[in-house]
């Protein structure tokens, strides 16, 4: 298990990385099965005690997400890949997924907080990954209703100085909407998503929680846009 120290409690580590990295190399049912305990103590179990920990902290920045430290079915994705409709058939994912969905996410695709782990690059997101049509509708109603609002909230220091604006975007402009619209750009999007690199040693250090949730807040602006445009509350 990793140490702690002054600065707070250590998650994840080097050896989260190799065994990625490792998994990566040998993607196969054999090889996880003969590793499954490196997986246990190196991935599922840190991830599960970060989802705790960080719980409280997310309840103060919203009440209105959820971090869920259960081990199936909660905030950390599952390894196991989906292959059904897939060409590639590698049983495992290689990279740690950890999501924190708006609480309304089971019945409204809403926006939420998302930390990947991967051995060519960490990040987190916030906001919201592929909104079924009546939610795109929704968001580009308000851009387009509130633009100076969206201006200001993807615009603010707090999220500029922290995100970039990520995802597809449609080649056009949507039905309904001027080509020569001023923020066409952002109109076109099929994501609404804002990405912040995180370095390895952030996500291996001490201080993964407060810098987690420093960037948690950072996204407020832009979240609480997202949320008031979807009718749920931030």
């Amino acid at each position: 298990m990793a140490k702690t120290n002054k600065s707070g409690e250590r998650y994840f580590s080097r050896a989260t990385i190799d065994f990625l990295r490792e998994l990566d190399l040998n993607n196969r049912r054999t090889w996880f099965n003969a590793n499954k305990d490196r997986y246990e103590e190196h991935v599922k179990a840190p991830a599960l005690r970060f989802i705790a920990d960080f719980a409280p902290h997310l309840k103060k920045i919203s009440p209105h997400f959820k971090a869920d430290a259960r081990p199936v079915g909660g905030s950390l994705f599952r390894i196991y890949r989906d292959v059904r409709f897939s060409k590639d058939k590698s049983p495992y994912k290689t990279s740690v997924g950890i999501r924190f969905p708006h609480v309304t996410a089971k019945d409204v695709h809403a926006p939420g907080f998302y930390m990947h782990i991967d051995t060519d690059g960490t990040w987190m997101g916030c906001g919201i990954w592929r909104p079924d049509s009546g939610s795109l509708k929704k968001i580009r109603a308000a851009i387009d209703q509130d633009s100076t609002r969206w201006k200001r909230a993807k615009g603010a220091k707090t999220f500029r100085d922290h995100y970039e604006l990520s995802g597809d975007s449609l080649k056009r402009a949507p039905t309904g909407f001027d080509p020569d619209h001023p923020l066409i750009d952002d109109l076109r999007r099929k994501d609404f998503i804002g990405v912040s690199k995180l370095s390895q040693r952030t996500v291996t250090g001490p201080d993964l929680i407060p810098e987690f949730t420093a960037l948690c807040r950072a996204a407020k602006p832009f979240q609480r846009f997202l949320c008031d445009a979807l009718g749920v509350k931030y």
